[in-house]
């Protein structure tokens, strides 16, 4: 792997790896020279990544595990830096978005983004947070990143998105508070607000809310996964001087 060396002995964590803006994140953070330690519940495309991560001369360890379990989220923190050393990034990536009315909505759906999108996230933060302070103290750089990926729907309620669009405001509440918490000891807590995506998300939806969501969309060139990365990778190679907050990314044409 030729890669850049903004990173070259740091470690990252991405969670929601097997896929999409997990994926590559953990291909763009590997290129820059971190070590990866990539997180899914979906082993197939895991291991897949992990062997394109490796045999490109990478350093990388797959590790499956559902953030949702406070247990698994924990195990997920610790075995990445007994296998890798230390934990100078992590990049809070799993959710899921599950649209449709507050009416007659499936329970289950809305149980299953709280657990994901603010329970999960909520655990790797709390594991990784002891670590992440350490290497902010011990490495060369002096600074280390929690980036949490939330949504334009952190930001614009829409009707037919209420449950997600409280996971994803509350992502955006924690983490501005965890940033006050942690800045002075150089931890830097960015939020990432990505618009319309082309990845796997819109397709866990049923199929009604599937065709609402293409015909709002219709013919517009939305983003790539690259564009999220490249917006994640310029926030953790910054200088330990600079805070990137928040980037709110949205395709050129996308109005709210």
């Amino acid at each position: 792997m030729t890669t850049d060396s903004e990173l070259t002995g740091t470690v990252a964590l991405v969670t929601g790896a097997s896929s999409g803006i997990g994926e590559a994140t953990a291909l763009e953070l590997a290129q820059r020279g971190a070590a990866v330690a990539i997180c899914a519940r979906r082993t197939d495309p895991l291991q897949a990544l992990a062997a394109k991560i490796s045999d490109a001369g990478g350093e990388v360890v797959a590790i499956e595990a559902d953030v949702s379990s406070q247990e698994q989220a924990q195990a997920l923190v610790e075995q990445t830096v007994s296998e890798l050393g230390r934990l100078d990034t992590l990049v809070n990536n799993a959710g899921v978005m599950l649209l449709g009315p507050v009416l007659d909505a499936p329970l289950e759906e809305w149980e299953r983004m709280i657990a994901v999108n603010v329970q999960g996230l909520l655990y790797c933060a709390h594991a990784a947070l002891p670590h992440l302070l350490a290497a902010a103290q011990d490495s060369p750089r002096q600074i280390a990143d929690m980036v949490n990926i939330s949504s334009v729907a952190g930001r614009v309620a829409r009707n037919g998105s209420g449950v997600y669009n409280l996971t994803k405001h509350g992502v955006g509440a924690f983490s501005d508070s965890l940033r006050q918490e942690v800045t002075r000891r150089h931890v830097r807590v960015s939020l990432v607000e990505p618009g319309a995506v082309n990845t796997e998300l819109p397709l866990h939806n049923r199929p009604e809310i599937q065709e609402q969501m293409k015909k709002r969309f219709g013919d517009m060139e939305i983003l790539q996964a690259q564009d999220i990365a490249d917006a994640i990778t310029y926030i953790v190679t910054r200088p330990a001087r600079v805070a990137v907050n928040e980037i709110l990314i949205r395709p050129t044409e996308q109005e709210g």
